[in-house]
């Protein structure tokens, strides 16, 4: 009875503390809201920071590291430093500025990619790394899948492949999913239907799809899309004439292949 009364004590105190904690966070945007962008998400705090000019960019990132480690010395927290990363966006055609974020003698690790919210994200936003990062825990569900298929019916096999396939194959496909290394997610994803409806594996398995009611990757991506385009204006938005395409969505200007290729700009 002690012993429970003392375990509710520590965990009423930790609930205390964890609540003083995203309090003080929560105003950590407003205390280094300067030439960058703090996203808070649960007890994870990203930075963004973006300048053209590569001298200015290191100079800001340094000036907001310095104001962050000052506000967390003022408010009595500690940054881990094994666990705070910094990476540096760029496009694949230019190099990347290498520079070291400093404050007293501590420097942060630089990254090339990183594992965020459950997605792998590297420099250049090719999402090569996170593809191949899921490619073992699809190979995983296809063999579950093929141990089970001569003993259970469709509508069973159907349930595995939503519980352990499906789950991963779309878990952030919004932003990879028009990327060219989708193309070998969607090979593990062939390989499972052939799996489920019996057949052999040159045997093509286009129609097969239909049979236990599977969206194919394209279409998955598509659906992803549809949903999520209330951001977008119309063209008739943008101007008052009767043309055949104002009820097309409106993308923004750009000049990035890797922002072309994405959601906002699919028509």
């Amino acid at each position: 009875m002690v012993l429970q009364q003392s375990l509710k004590s520590r965990a009423r105190r930790s609930g205390y503390i964890y609540i003083y904690i995203y309090i003080y966070i929560n105003h950590l945007p407003h205390a280094i809201n300067e030439n960058n962008k703090t996203v808070l998400f649960a007890d994870d705090t990203s930075l963004i920071i973006s300048n053209p000019d590569p001298l200015k960019f290191r100079d800001d990132a340094n000036k907001i590291h310095q104001r962050t480690q000052e506000w967390l010395y003022a408010n009595l927290i500690t940054l881990n430093w094994k666990k705070t990363h910094f990476m540096n966006f760029t496009t694949k055609n230019n190099s990347i500025s290498k520079f070291d974020i400093i404050y007293k003698d501590k420097k942060l690790t630089a990254v090339d990619s990183i594992k965020f919210l459950g997605l792998i994200l590297d420099n250049s936003l090719s999402w090569k790394k996170h593809t191949e990062a899921i490619v073992p825990n699809l190979s995983a569900a296809t063999f579950v899948m093929r141990v089970v298929q001569p003993f259970l019916s469709l509508d069973y096999l159907k349930l595995i492949y939503y519980s352990y396939f499906h789950s991963i194959l779309t878990y952030g496909i919004i932003f990879w999913g028009n990327t060219p290394h989708s193309n070998v997610i969607f090979k593990m994803q062939k390989k499972i239907v052939r799996t489920m409806v019996g057949i052999r594996n040159r045997d093509s398995c286009r129609e097969h799809f239909n049979r236990p009611k599977i969206l194919l990757l394209q279409s998955q991506y598509l659906l992803f899309i549809s949903g999520n385009v209330d951001y977008v204006r119309l063209k008739s938005e943008i101007h008052g004439f009767n043309t055949k395409n104002k009820s097309n969505l409106h993308p923004p200007p750009s000049k990035l292949t890797v922002f072309q290729r994405g959601p906002i700009t699919l028509e």
